[in-house]
């Protein structure tokens, strides 16, 4: 074929792609279509002349002695070739060497033109393929933002992210979501495949606490600048999230900046994530503490841990009565999340006692009583 050098550098300019990997791709195709349409066990071999810019294939055969035992063998003798025979192709050939002979595609007709023009056009879509890959392999667990091109029976999303289309599927979409064709969604990548059959898949998620996390990176400079750093991460997507907390510089307070002035920083994040709320905690590397903490909004008295097991870590938190309810949570919510935060099987144990805080409050409705009853007296 005839200036091939200046057909890779158009294919490079117009794909994107480097003209090494082009000029790889289209010698794997002529030698693909060498073994297709003259003889699949010859042993080919493609060279680009620089001087000329064409391409040529060769068929590559080992000379060996005329009595060699491979040339009996149906299956490889195709490879090798006797020392006389070689002889009336060039005098000075030895035992060993490699002798090339030529072919020309353009000498098998339209069926290896056409099977030519297949190949090339497999090889630079696999190369393209692969480039893709390796372009958002590496974007997995960061956020993407695409359009919405389709919504198919199962309510599987497909949005369009620059040159590819990625799918959301139904199960990682928050629960109450719904998308139409031309919306604009934010995601993380989850997962990114590439099969002969389907080519390139990208597989996005809005359920995954990365996307919290990543989510809180954009909306905090202190998270992206690495003043604050994100420890640890829970989420019920739509319900409600914890995240842990910690500040690498003295003078910043990784819940305050988090939070943001009136929570308008933890807001934005919220409203992103279909009103799911969102609980800021400090870390501490003490687990008793940070157990305490994860626990909020309920107040515990005591927490004791259990390490023995380190697949399998233990809890025992001791709380007042009229907190139990808030340890909970609605549906068990706030101790699943406490759990999955801290990495600990959480055991409640109550006690008689009843907070400081609820000791006032009643006190204070009983001193409420008895001046309306004295008023009304």
């Amino acid at each position: 074929m005839e200036k091939i050098l200046d057909i890779i550098d158009s294919i490079a300019h117009e794909k994107g792609l480097k003209p090494e990997d082009v000029q790889e791709a289209l010698k794997t195709a002529f030698i693909k279509t060498a073994q297709r349409v003259i003889d699949p066990s010859f042993t080919f071999e493609a060279e680009i002349d620089p001087d000329t810019k064409t391409l040529k294939v060769f068929q590559t055969i080992v000379v060996v002695k005329d009595d060699d035992e491979r040339l009996d063998d149906e299956e490889i003798k195709a490879g090798f070739i006797s020392l006389s025979d070689a002889k009336d192709l060039d005098d000075d050939v030895e035992v060993e060497d490699e002798l090339q002979i030529e072919h020309n595609i353009e000498d098998y007709g339209r069926s290896g033109a056409a099977s030519l023009h297949r190949e090339m056009e497999f090889h630079i879509q696999r190369l393209l393929e692969n480039d893709l890959f390796g372009k958002y392999k590496d974007k997995v667990g960061t956020i993407v933002n695409g359009r919405v091109t389709r919504v198919d029976g199962n309510q599987n999303t497909y949005v369009e992210i620059d040159e590819v289309r990625a799918v959301l599927p139904m199960k990682s979409r928050i629960k109450g979501e719904k998308f139409k064709i031309a919306d604009v969604v934010s995601a993380v990548v989850r997962r990114v495949t590439v099969d002969k059959e389907h080519g390139i898949q990208i597989e996005l998620s809005r359920t995954t606490p990365k996307f919290l996390e990543e989510l809180l990176r954009l909306e905090v400079p202190e998270i992206a600048d690495g003043a604050v750093e994100i420890v640890s991460c829970a989420r019920i997507p739509g319900e409600r999230a914890k995240v842990a907390l910690i500040s690498t510089h003295p003078q910043v307070d990784p819940v305050g900046a988090t939070v943001g002035v009136k929570g308008s920083r933890i807001n934005a994040v919220s409203k992103e994530l279909n009103g799911e709320n969102i609980d800021a905690i400090e870390h501490n590397g003490v687990d008793e503490i940070f157990l305490s903490r994860a626990m909020s909004p309920a107040i515990i008295s005591h927490v004791e841990c259990d390490k023995s097991d380190e697949d399998n870590k233990k809890a025992k938190i001791t709380l007042p009565s009229d907190q139990k309810s808030k340890a909970i949570g609605r549906s068990g919510i706030n101790i699943r999340l406490a759990s999955m935060l801290c990495g600990y099987e959480i055991e409640l144990i109550e006690t008689d006692e009843v907070t400081p805080s609820s000791s006032n409050e009643q006190n204070e409705k009983k001193d409420d009583i008895s001046s309306l009853e004295a008023l009304f007296n």
